[in-house]
């Protein structure tokens, strides 16, 4: 590169730190009908990214540095977006706890879709790649038909066979084991149990786009979009805590600006 524009190595280094050190003023675009997808990644050093991406202008309209997703700090951002002009429509989310109470308590009347990638994964996770128990097999087989939900009979047929299933196998659910010695207890069958609970929570708000189309059923696009930052941001190994927030402000600056 320094062959290139005629300058040293040196030179270009310098270059490259002053625009580290002076990464741009982030700018909120003005949208009337914003469907959101709210997400948060890591990175190293205790560095959580929560990025507000607007999916109707393909825009980034927020984001925060912190050190993990917390209720106070969304709450406020979700209370700024809206304080500056936007009024949101939909959030799409995954099941994070802060997120969610967030959203409930600054948009209550927003529409909330929850990530249907999240819940079939977290699930399969649970209920592992293949089971043994056959209530674990019957839930599997009913959340890998979670993507076949098209339309409102689709979503009926899902929630009624999930259900079924439910109301069938709630005392195998809440079977608790206890330890006399101690007093504690337990549930016996942990994994199955938090794939069922977390389905029945996520159920009001797993179908909302057969409500509105352009609500994202998941939080995939900006997944990906985590996943390009984080192989261009590993290019460049060597930046400190301080030179990685910027590259991430400059990265997500320039996505914006080509969108405009």
């Amino acid at each position: 590169m320094s062959k290139e524009i005629g300058c040293s190595k040196r030179t270009l280094q310098r270059r490259f730190k002053n625009y580290l050190n002076k990464a741009p003023t982030f700018q909120i675009k003005r949208n009337l009908n914003c469907y959101l997808v709210i997400d948060g990644t890591y990175f190293k050093g205790d560095l959580c990214l929560v990025l507000y991406y607007d999916t109707e202008i393909k825009y980034s309209q927020l984001y925060r540095f912190s050190d993990k997703e917390r209720y106070v700090q969304i709450k406020e951002d979700l209370d700024n977006i809206k304080r500056l002009g936007i009024v949101i429509a939909a959030i799409t989310c995954d099941g994070n706890k802060a997120i969610l109470k967030a959203i409930r308590n600054s948009c209550p009347d927003v529409m909330l879709q929850r990530c249907l990638v999240h819940i079939h994964r977290e699930s399969n996770i649970w209920l592992r790649q293949k089971p043994v128990n056959q209530h674990s097999v019957e839930l599997k087989k009913i959340v890998n038909q979670l993507f076949q939900v098209k339309q409102h009979n689709d979503k009926l047929e899902w929630i009624t066979m999930f259900t079924n299933w439910y109301d069938k196998n709630i005392t195998y659910i809440n079977e608790k084991k206890s330890n006399p010695e101690t007093g504690r207890w337990w549930y016996r069958h942990k994994n199955l149990r938090r794939a069922a609970v977390m389905i029945k929570r996520a159920i009001p708000d797993m179908f909302r786009f057969l409500e509105d189309p352009k609500i994202p059923k998941s939080t995939n696009n900006i997944e990906s979009f985590f996943g390009h930052l984080k192989d261009t941001l590993s290019i460049h190994r060597g930046l400190s805590h301080k030179n990685r927030r910027a590259f991430i402000q400059w990265y997500l600056h320039l996505k914006n600006r080509n969108r405009k």
